[in-house]
């Protein structure tokens, strides 16, 4: 195997690694709220960003749209959401986030961010800034190849 090849599939390890370890740690603080991470992530997204029309959210934190119904569904159940018909076009159905939601996540968000303060504490500011632009180049780079 030349050293490009190994090189390569090191850095591929040591990234699945770094991502699975980083996911463990984060997803223990939301999973002690009942909520799993896409559950979370929908609501994040609607806590920082607003109402959103479902078929953009799964795009957003890239998720299936037919997994979409499901989660939507569940938090909606649960009180954290509420949808809205598009008055103009009702194909398009829009999400957004209830009292309850935002009741939840201004409880869980500042303890969520200071836990990846925490575990990316160990990178200075400026390798945390040098590992953003490299993950960004390697993310657009292979968007552009497919």
């Amino acid at each position: 195997m030349s050293n490009a090849n190994e090189r390569a599939l090191k850095l591929f390890v040591v990234l699945s690694r770094a991502n699975k370890v980083l996911h463990e740690e984060t997803n223990q603080l939301i999973s002690s709220k009942g909520l799993n991470p896409t559950e979370f992530a929908v609501l994040e997204l609607l806590y920082h960003k607003g109402k959103q029309p479902i078929q953009k959210i799964g795009e957003k934190i890239l998720m299936r749209s037919g997994s979409m119904t499901y989660v939507i569904n569940k938090l909606e159940s649960n009180g954290y959401l509420e949808r809205e018909v598009n008055s103009i076009d009702k194909r398009v159905t829009y999400v957004e986030i209830t009292e309850q939601g935002e009741q939840l996540m201004s409880s869980l968000f500042p303890d969520h961010a200071v836990k990846i303060t925490e575990l990316l504490s160990v990178l200075s500011p400026e390798e945390q800034d040098q590992a953003t632009a490299l993950m960004q180049k390697l993310g657009l780079s292979i968007r552009d190849l497919s």
